[in-house]
Formats: structure tokens, sequence, C-alpha cells
């Protein structure tokens, strides 16, 4: 700041000198007017260089300018320079910031005090079929037609969430999505969404599982129970003692055998994956699940056509129990639902891909489409009343879903109304492997459930 006045007066005095070299008193007079006048239009180019650069904004383009004005751009340069880095730090914690929010398995939408969407993630994009680009500005009431969501939305949220059916749901694959609105700034909203349909249907499956279980148990309890109170009351003879007895031995072994089946769920959900270090001759598997088809088949007096192709030269690796027990429940279901005469085939194969098959194909009463995707489910039924006559607990097919599944495989299964059905067990290849026809075959081993 000393530096400008004193600039000034060397101008003048320069001025004032040149003036009394060329002249008089008067040429004195006009030569310090002058070198003022001087010094006045060299400060005003230096400011309006500066005013020019400022408005530019350009920070590499910076001019060189001594003195005052030199300090001026200086100091403009360097907050210039601050408020640009601070810009990009700023634009880069928001990029940071949104990239969190798009990789967030929730929905996140932003409303303004309209309504109208500002911002939305790729999840709320898919899981409320927006478009990303189209939808912008739109309303979220337009997008959004559920009646349920329409009266939460009017009501502003209240601090609680809903859950809607998702715009894409299908009453073969149901979608439901909950919905929490909360209130931020000057009168927008902060939309949160999350996909609750594997919520929803492990509390619908939890509830059909302790009401199923509930009526499996209660319903061969009712019949002991009322056996019980015959037998105390009523003087029988000998022969309807024994009748008797032996309906409550099967209410009785009803009971055990669906106790044993949940065990059995529950080991499998709860044990380790099994290894590839133990392996079980195929014909070994295959000749148990003979011996037990027969079994039942005779048992049940309905006199089937029992075909079993010859085993292959093949070890397949894995818990022998575990894989028993799936297989013998392909058959043992076969031989229950297949009407009296009727024919179940039952063989092992190698696929092209190195994969082995084992498959039960059966002439049965078949199953409509709409059932086969939920036969797996526990106690799931396609007719309760041929259920009961059969005698089954409805856990088979869920026991042979988790077996194989554990060993890497795959079940199929196809079936037509009035011809029968076909259930096929395929194992991945690497669990498999060729052995020569004088191996020492072990001893069959016990299935895990029957």
């Amino acid at each position: 700041m000393v530096k400008r006045p004193i600039t000034l007066v060397c101008w003048q005095l320069a001025g004032g000198l040149l003036g009394w070299w060329l002249g008089d008193q008067r040429g004195v007079q006009v030569g310090l007017v002058g070198g003022a006048l001087g010094w006045l239009a060299v400060d005003s180019a230096r400011g309006a260089r500066v005013l020019a650069w400022l408005r530019r904004a350009d920070v590499t383009g910076t001019p060189k300018i001594g003195g005052l004005w030199g300090e001026v751009m200086d100091r403009a340069r360097r907050a210039l320079r601050l408020r640009e880095q601070e810009a990009v730090d700023s634009r880069r914690r928001l990029q940071e910031f949104l990239s969190a929010i798009q990789a967030s398995p929730n929905g996140v939408v932003l409303l303004d005090p309209q309504g109208r969407i500002e911002w939305s993630n790729q999840t709320a994009a898919e899981q409320f079929g927006f478009d990303l680009q189209r939808d912008m500005m739109q309303q979220i009431a337009n997008l959004v037609r559920d009646p349920a969501f329409t009266a939460y939305y009017n009501s502003g949220g209240r601090g609680h969430e809903i859950v809607i059916q998702g715009p894409r749901s299908s009453p073969s694959r149901p979608v439901k999505l909950s919905v929490h609105l909360h209130p931020y700034g000057e009168g927008r909203k902060l939309l949160l969404s999350r996909d609750v349909t594997a919520v929803e249907q492990a509390e619908i499956m939890r509830r059909d599982f302790v009401a199923n279980v509930s009526h499996e148990i209660r319903t061969p309890l009712t019949v002991l129970m009322g056996f019980v109170e015959t037998l105390q009351n009523l003087p029988l003879d000998e022969d309807d003692r024994k009748r008797y007895l032996g309906l409550m031995a099967q209410q009785a072994h009803r009971m055990q055998t669906l106790v044993s089946d949940l065990l059995t769920l529950s080991r499998l959900e709860g044990s380790p994956l099994p290894g590839a270090g133990e392996w079980t001759p195929v014909s070994v598997l295959m000749a148990h699940c003979e011996q037990e088809g027969q079994a039942l088949s005779a048992v049940l007096g309905k006199a089937h056509a029992l075909r079993f192709e010859p085993a292959p030269a093949a070890e397949i690796a894995g818990s022998p129990s575990e894989l028993q027990s799936a297989l013998s429940n392909l058959v043992s279901n076969a031989v229950r639902y297949t009407p009296p005469g009727g024919t179940i085939h039952v063989r092992w194969r190698e696929l092209t891909d190195g994969r082995g098959e084992f498959s039960v194909r059966d002439t049965g009463p078949g199953i409509a489409p709409e059932h086969i995707s939920r036969l797996t489910e526990r106690f799931y039924r396609v007719d309760r009343s041929r259920s009961r006559e059969t005698g089954g607990t409805g856990l088979g097919l869920a026991i042979v879903k988790h077996v194989v599944q554990r060993h890497g495989g795959e079940l199929k299964i196809q079936s037509t109304p009035g011809v029968g059905s076909t259930f096929a067990i395929q194992f991945p290849a690497s669990r498999l492997r060729a052995v020569s026809r004088g191996t020492t075959v072990p001893p069959a081993t016990e299935s895990l459930a029957g």
C-alpha cells in the first residue's frame, strides 16, 4: 500500500522535471498534472487487465502485473484455485456418495416438494419400474399406482413403512416391496424401498410349517386318544383288541416317521456339506432302492411292474446315507402314487457331459403344471386325500431337494396328468468315477428316512 503513493509521487516528479526542462514554472505545473494523469492511465490499464482476467476466471492464463494490482491478482488467483479445488473435492465426495447409494441393495428416491423424482438409484428404478432417463421430474404418484401407496403418500408417511405389491409382480412370481417416506429439507421427501419378497415368503412358510406339523401330529394323536379311550371303557374280545392295537401302532409309526423326517431335514440344513472323499458304488444304491421298492409294493398290495436297469460300473462321492435316502424317496413315492398294476422304470445313465442321472418314471396319475414348482416344499400336497391313503409325510421331496443341493446336483421333474411322471436327479461329473467290474462292493447303508 505504501508503494502506490510513492509511485504516484515519482510519476509527478518525473513529469515536473520534464516540464521544468522544457519550459518555465507553468511547464512544471503541467508536468506534475501530466505525470499524475500518466500514472492514473497506467494504473487504470493494469486494473482493466485484472478485471478482464477476473471475468475470464482463468487461473492458468494469469497476466504478469506488478504493484498493488499484481498483489490483488495473486490473492484472487489463490482464492480461485482454492475455490476450484474445493469444488473438485465436493464433486468427488458427491460422486462417492451417489456411488455408495447406487450400490445399496435398497432403493433410494429423492422427491422435490411437488412429489417429482429428482434422483433415483438403479435399485429403486428396477423395483418400481422407473426409466432413469425418461421418468426424471415425473410425479411419483403417477408412476406407482398402488392404492395403498397412494394413500400412504398422501398421508405424508407418518413415520411408518408399508408393504406393497411390486409393479412386476405376478401370481407365479410375487414381488413385495417395503416403502418408507422420510421428510427432509424444505418440503422434500426421501423414499426408501427394499425387496421383502423372501422375508414375506419365509414368514408364510414358517406359519404353514407350524400349522402343517400341528395338523400332521394332531391327526394320529386324535386317533390314538380315541382308541385308548375305547380300550379303557369298553370290554373287547381278543380280536377287537388286536385290531385296535394294530391301528394304534400304525398311527404311532406315522408320528415316528414324521418326527424322523423332521429331524432329518434339520440335520441336513445344519450340517457341513458332504466331502468328496467317500465313494459308494452306484450298484449298491440301486440294489437297496430295488429291495425297498419291491417290499413297499408288496406291503401296499399293488403288484407293480418294477423295472430296474443294470447299474453301471461307477462310484459316486458323497454321504452314502444321504444319497440312499434321496434315491429311495423317489422310488417310494413312485410306488405309493402309482395305481395297482402300474409300471415303474428306474435307471442310472451317464449323460454326454459326464454327469450321472438317476431317474424314476412311473405310470401314475401325473401332476398338473401349476403344482410342479411347489412339490419340494415341506408338507405340500397335490391331493391331500390321496396323500393320506399312501401314508406319506409330505417331507420326502423336501429331503430329496436338500440332499441334491448338498451334493451339487439338480432335481428335474416332468409330468403329464393321466400319463405319468419322471423324477430325475443329475449329479455333477466331479462326483462320479468309473470302476472295474471286479471291485469289491461294500454293504448297503441305511437311508436317512423311510
